[in-house]
C-alpha cells in the first residue's frame, strides 16, 4: 500500500481561508504536517469591512489540534505582506493556494466600474501579486506549488456575473503560463473549479444542498494537487460532492481556405462554415503542440502554393442568349407557375443565371486537351472517354454576360486497369480576375490504364451515400428527343451525343444524353424544391455519372435533406437505371422544414414518424369502407411535427370519389382544414391513449379552418387495437 501523503517540513499559504474551501484547506493541510499561514481579510462577500476574527478562529483550532499555524489579515492586493508572513513565521513558502474571493453580481449592464475593477482587483490581480511574491522563493529552492482557484462561470459563463466569470477564466490562463514558465524550476500549477456552500454562496443553494456540496468534498483533490505524489502541472478540475473531473479544450479539424493565387475571404468563411465547425474527429490542442500545429499549416499552404501543377489558362465569353440556351438545354420549360421565366426570359425582374452553367465554362476552361487522344503522357481513344464526376462550387452568383478566365490545372491521375482516371480542376474568374466558381471533372478513360499508378486520390472530392430512408421529395421530368441536339449547343460538342455511328464506336446503340444535362436537370429539382429557385442559395454541387440516359427518357430526381445538404439519386423511370449517384447539393440558409410541394411530382416523405404507418392503416380503412366519404364529407390536411418542426405532411381526401390519401400536399386540392400536432400526439389519438379535446385546449393540437368537421374523423379512428 502507498504511503498517505504529508506535508511534514512544507510552508503553506492560503488565502481567504477564514471560512468555506479556505477554512478545510488550511485544517487539512495542518492535520497532514504542513505549517499554515491563515489569510483573510475579514470582510464580508462583496470585499466589504474587515474582522481579524475568522483568521484566528482557524488558527485557534490548527492550534487545538497540535497544529502549527499563524494568522495574516493583509488583502491579497498586499501580496508581498501576505507572503513576508510566511517567511516571518516559518523562513519559507512552498505552497500558495489563491482562495480569496468576493462577488458583484450585476447583469451586464448594470455592472459599474467598482464592481469590475474590485472583483478583478481581488480575484485576478490579487492571485498575481501573492504568487508574484512567493515565485522568487520557489524558485531558489526549486520547488514550488500553486493552486489558482477559478470557477465553471469562468470556463462556461454565468447570467450576472460578467466580472467574476472574465477574472475567473484568466486565472486559467495565468495558471497555464505559470505551468509553462514554472517546469524548469520544478514549480508545478493548476487550476480548480470547486462548487461549494460558503458564505459567497449561502443565499445560492437551498439548504438541503449545503452538507453535500460542504467544502470538505474538494478538499482532497487540492491536496494531491499540491502533494510530491503529483506530476500534473497546467491542468483545470472540476470539484464538487467528492466528484472529480478534468476539463481540457477540443479542437475541429478546421479548413484550410487558402488557394493559390487567392486571398481568403469572409464569403469563404461563410461557405465552408460547416466544414470549420465539424465535430468530427476532433483533436486535442496542447501548448506542446501549438507550435508544430502553426509549422503544419504553414508547411500546407506553402505546399499548395509551391507544388501547384502549371495552369492552363483560356478565356471564354457568354450573353444572356448563351445561359438562356443553358437552361433551355437542361430543361427548363413553360410552366403555368412561370418560375421558368426568370432562366429564359432576359426581361424578368430577377432574372437568373443556373449555377450549373459554371459546369459550360469549366469544360470550356480544359481547353481542348482531351481532344487529341492525349493528355499528361497518356494516350486514349477519345471514342471511349467518358465523364466519371462532376464537383462544382460556386463562390458568388454568376453574371448575365461575361468575359471569363478560366485556369486548368490537373490535379492527379489515377490508374484503374481498364482506364484511367484523370482528376481535372477549373478555377473560373470574372474581369476582375474574382474567383466565380470551381470546377472538379473525373474524367475516365477507357483503356488507357495499367501504367502503374496509384488507384486513388486524396485530392478528389468525395461523394456522399444517401440516407437510408424514402426520398423527402421526388420529381420526374421526361427529356425531349432532341434534348441532346440542344444541350450540345452550349457547348459539348462531342458526337458522342447526337452521331449514331460514332456513339456506336463507343460502345453505345444510340447517342446519349449528356451526363452534365442530366446534372443540370437534378440541378433545378433541387433548387426548384428547397431554394424557391433562388441561385444565391447555391453552394456546391456533386455526383457520379452511373449509367447514361437516353434523348425521350424520363429522369426522375430523389431528393434527401440533411440539414443544408440535399442528397440526390437520379434514375430512369422507363428502366430504373441509376444515372447520377453518391450526389448532393449544397445549400446555404435554407427554412429547416421540408418544403410544400405538388404531388403531382413530388412526394414529401416522413422519415422517422411513427404515424407514417398509420396513414397506411387509414387507406386501407378507406378502401373497405368507401362509406366513409359521405359520412365524413372533408378535406383534411394533416401536418405531422417532430420536434416542433413539420415532418410529414398528408392529404386525406374523404369528399371526392371514393376517397383518397396522398402523401405531401397539393395545389390542385383545397384542404376544408388543417391539423397540425405531433407524431407521438397522432399515435396516441388514434391508440385511445390521448383526448384530441384536451390536446386542442393545451394547444398541442391546432386546427385552421372547418373545426367542426374533425368532430366526424371519430369514425376514422374506430377499433383503435388495430392502429
Amino acid at each position: 500500500m502507498a504511503d498517505p501523503i504529508r506535508f511534514d517540513g512544507r510552508v503553506v499559504l492560503v488565502t481567504g481561508a477564514g471560512g468555506g474551501l479556505g477554512k478545510e484547506y488550511a485544517l487539512a493541510f495542518a492535520e497532514r504536517g504542513a505549517s499554515v499561514v491563515v489569510n483573510d481579510l475579514g470582510g464580508d462577500r462583496k470585499g466589504e469591512g474587515k474582522s481579524t476574527n475568522y483568521a484566528d478562529l482557524v488558527v485557534e483550532e490548527i492550534r487545538s489540534k497540535g497544529g502549527k499555524a499563524v494568522a495574516d489579515y493583509n488583502s491579497v492586493e498586499n501580496g508581498d505582506k501576505v507572503v513576508q508572513t510566511a517567511l516571518d513565521a516559518f523562513g519559507r513558502i512552498d505552497i500558495v493556494v489563491n482562495n480569496a474571493g468576493i462577488l458583484r453580481d450585476k447583469s451586464f449592464a448594470r455592472i459599474s466600474d467598482q464592481d469590475w475593477d474590485l472583483v478583478h482587483r481581488v480575484h485576478l490581480r490579487g492571485s498575481f501579486l501573492v504568487t508574484r511574491a512567493a515565485w522568487p522563493h520557489m524558485k531558489k529552492q526549486k520547488y514550488g506549488r500553486i493552486i489558482m482557484t477559478s470557477s465553471t462561470s469562468g470556463i462556461f459563463g454565468n447570467f450576472g456575473q460578467a466580472n467574476y466569470s472574465a477574472a475567473k477564466m484568466g486565472l486559467f490562463g495565468l495558471s497555464n503560463t505559470l505551468s509553462i514558465e514554472g517546469n524548469k524550476h520544478n514549480i508545478k500549477c493548476n487550476a480548480i473549479a470547486p462548487i461549494a456552500a460558503s458564505r459567497l454562496t449561502k443565499d445560492i443553494f437551498p439548504p438541503e444542498y449545503f452538507e453535500e456540496l460542504h467544502p470538505r468534498h474538494v478538499v482532497p483533490l487540492v491536496l494531491y494537487l499540491c502533494s510530491d505524489a503529483c506530476d500534473e502541472s497546467g491542468g483545470l478540475f472540476q470539484s464538487l460532492a467528492g466528484w472529480n473531473a478534468q476539463i481540457r479544450w477540443q479542437r475541429t479539424k478546421g479548413a484550410l481556405l487558402h488557394r493559390p493565387g487567392m486571398e481568403v475571404t469572409p464569403e469563404m468563411v461563410r461557405d465552408s462554415w460547416d466544414e470549420i465547425t465539424d465535430w468530427t474527429n476532433a483533436e486535442i490542442p496542447s501548448k506542446e503542440l501549438e507550435g508544430a500545429k502553426t509549422a503544419e499549416i504553414l508547411e500546407l499552404k506553402n505546399s499548395s502554393d509551391q507544388n501547384k501543377p502549371k495552369a492552363k489558362s483560356s478565356s471564354f465569353t457568354f450573353t444572356e442568349r448563351d445561359v438562356m440556351l443553358y437552361a433551355l438545354g437542361v430543361g427548363t420549360a413553360f410552366q403555368q407557375d412561370y418560375s421558368h421565366l426568370k432562366f429564359l426570359f432576359e426581361g424578368h425582374e430577377d432574372f437568373s443565371v443556373l449555377p450549373t452553367y459554371g459546369v459550360i465554362c469549366g469544360m470550356n476552361g480544359m481547353g481542348g486537351q482531351f481532344h487529341s487522344g492525349e493528355v499528361e503522357g497518356i494516350s486514349f481513344d477519345p471514342t471511349r472517354l467518358l465523364h466519371g464526376e462532376q464537383y462544382i462550387e460556386l463562390l458568388k452568383p454568376f453574371p448575365k454576360s461575361a468575359t471569363v478566365v478560366s485556369k486548368s490545372i490537373v490535379l492527379d491521375i489515377m490508374d484503374k486497369g481498364k482506364g484511367a482516371v484523370v482528376l481535372v480542376e477549373v478555377t473560373t474568374s470574372d474581369e476582375n480576375e474574382e474567383p466565380i466558381c470551381v470546377n472538379q471533372s473525373s474524367i475516365f478513360l477507357g483503356g488507357a490504364g495499367g501504367f502503374g499508378g496509384k488507384r486513388s486520390s486524396d485530392k478528389i472530392k468525395p461523394l456522399a451515400k444517401h440516407p437510408a430512408r424514402h426520398p423527402d421529395a421526388t420529381v420526374q421530368e421526361k427529356t425531349s428527343l432532341s434534348q441532346a441536339a440542344l444541350y450540345r449547343l452550349s457547348g459539348d460538342y462531342n458526337p458522342l451525343h447526337v452521331d449514331p455511328d460514332f456513339s456506336q464506336m463507343g460502345g453505345f446503340p444510340t447517342p446519349i444524353l449528356h451526363g452534365l444535362c442530366s446534372y443540370g436537370f437534378a440541378c433545378r429539382h433541387v433548387l426548384k424544391q428547397f431554394a424557391n429557385n433562388d441561385v444565391t442559395k447555391f453552394k456546391a454541387m456533386n455526383a457520379r455519372f452511373a449509367k447514361p440516359v437516353i434523348p425521350g427518357q424520363t429522369i426522375q430526381t430523389n431528393m434527401w435533406k440533411e440539414g443544408n445538404r440535399i442528397h440526390i439519386e437520379c434514375k430512369v423511370v422507363e428502366n430504373g437505371n441509376v444515372v447520377l449517384s453518391g450526389g448532393y447539393v449544397d445549400l446555404k440558409d435554407i427554412p429547416i422544414d421540408l418544403p410544400s410541394v405538388d404531388t403531382a411530382v413530388s412526394k414529401p416523405a416522413a422519415s422517422g414518424l411513427k404515424s407514417q404507418a398509420l396513414f397506411e392503416e387509414m387507406k386501407n380503412r378507406i378502401s373497405s369502407n368507401p362509406n366513409l366519404v359521405k359520412q365524413i364529407n372533408g378535406v383534411f390536411q394533416w401536418d405531422v411535427t417532430k420536434n416542433g418542426k413539420i415532418a410529414g405532411q398528408w392529404i386525406v381526401d374523404l369528399k371526392t370519389g371514393v376517397g383518397s390519401i396522398v402523401q405531401g400536399t397539393s395545389s390542385k386540392v383545397k384542404p376544408d382544414c388543417v391539423i397540425t400536432l405531433d407524431d407521438e400526439d397522432l399515435i396516441g389519438i388514434a391508440t385511445g391513449k390521448a383526448n384530441p379535446q384536451q390536446l386542442f385546449m393545451k394547444r398541442k393540437l391546432q386546427v385552421k379552418g372547418n373545426v367542426m368537421l374533425t368532430m366526424k374523423l371519430d369514425k376514422l379512428f374506430k377499433e383503435r387495437s388495430k392502429m
